[in-house]
């Protein structure tokens, strides 16, 4: 048995967060998100341009997302300060012509937005170095194909969202169904693993005997292959050759204690669009044991017991916080992130 390491509870700055899908921006409307911590709105202009704002005038911090939007400025609703998309303030009606400030000394501040492959992602950093953004996260293969978004709260820090969603041998016993899997049904797993950007690949290989799923789903024992990368994002693509299914799994911190887990689901499968419903319904029900998991360790962690992590189920976990004191140290050291994973097989029982 091995130890667990202290959690950190520390944001990863520096980093593109899942805020919303596409289908979530209406045109000359806005929304608002908080993003570790920080309170954004988001919102697309009569171009159809997707824009993403502090969320707090700069007079008196009220929410500017309850105000108005005309699809070119937002008004604050307590004073009508007035803001472009870009983050200009345009217009303070109570100010006399000579009294300080005048608009042109205002800007809210701006985040960096991206829409990709039908997601919504704001940046969260150093403001200083948005000229030079890494790429947004993607899904391979399959595109603008996004079928089902479903978003949940989960009840807990980021770490711990993390870590319980990417842990292996839970599946027996929170997912257990007498459709896909049965309870207490455990077997034999190998599964061989490499570094991937910011992150560790769980190779590619045909899906386990009893992931029934995987085989309802596409019709046939799939070859799968999942990815996870800081600052929490779990790629999972599962392709029989007839048919291809991608699941994007993002974590975005919302307080030190709120997570929201978005998955985001991809697919080609023919008829797929019939599936929509029971799939959701299935994929939602998946999420919501998982957030109730969570939850429950949560609660027993609150008596700050000793925990432990054994291997080789837990071993992903331990890279994880690997990772995660790298990207800080390196931050702290102003050098180059150095992925710390190496080629590993390893085995359990799930």
């Amino acid at each position: 048995m091995i130890n667990s390491p202290a959690s950190s509870d520390a944001f990863l700055r520096g980093f593109w967060y899942v805020a919303a899908v596409t289908r979530d921006i209406k045109p000359s409307k806005t929304i608002h998100r908080t993003l570790l911590g920080e309170p954004v709105l988001i919102g697309r202009d009569m171009t159809g341009a997707v824009f993403a704002l502090s969320d707090t005038c700069p007079h008196r911090g009220t929410l500017l997302s309850r105000g108005i939007f005309d699809g070119e400025t937002v008004e604050c609703p307590y004073h009508g300060w007035r803001f472009s998309t870009n983050g200009q303030c345009t217009a303070i009606p109570s100010q006399k012509e000579g009294q300080k400030p005048q608009p042109g000394d205002i800007r809210a501040r701006t985040y960096p937005v991206q829409e990709s492959e039908g997601i919504v992602w704001v940046f969260i950093g150093d403001d200083k170095k948005a000229e030079s953004l890494p790429a947004v996260p993607t899904v391979p293969e399959i595109g603008n194909r996004l079928q089902l978004h479903l978003r949940r709260t989960f009840h807990c820090s980021i770490d711990l969202a993390i870590t319980g969603l990417m842990d292996p041998a839970h599946g027996a016993f929170v997912h257990a169904s007498s459709v896909w899997r049965g309870h207490r049904d455990v077997r034999d797993k190998e599964k061989s693993f490499s570094p991937a950007p910011m992150g560790w690949r769980m190779d590619r290989h045909v899906a386990s005997g009893n992931a029934r799923a995987y085989r309802l789903f596409l019709g046939g024992a799939p070859e799968t292959e999942i990815t996870y990368a800081l600052p929490g994002i779990r790629v999972e693509h599962a392709s029989t050759g007839k048919a291809t299914y991608c699941g994007l799994t993002a974590c975005t911190p919302v307080t030190a204690d709120t997570t929201e887990v978005h998955h985001i689901m991809y697919w080609t499968i023919p008829g797929g669009a019939a599936l929509r419903g029971l799939v959701r319904l299935v994929a939602g029900r998946f999420l919501g044991q998982d957030a109730d998991a969570v939850k429950d360790m949560r609660d027993g962690q609150a008596f700050d017991p000793e925990t432990m992590l054994v291997e080789d189920a837990d071993t992903q976990i331990r890279w994880y916080y690997r990772l995660k004191k790298e990207w800080q140290q390196a931050q702290k050291d102003g050098r180059p992130f150095q992925n710390p994973i190496e080629p590993l097989t390893l085995r359990w029982r799930s």
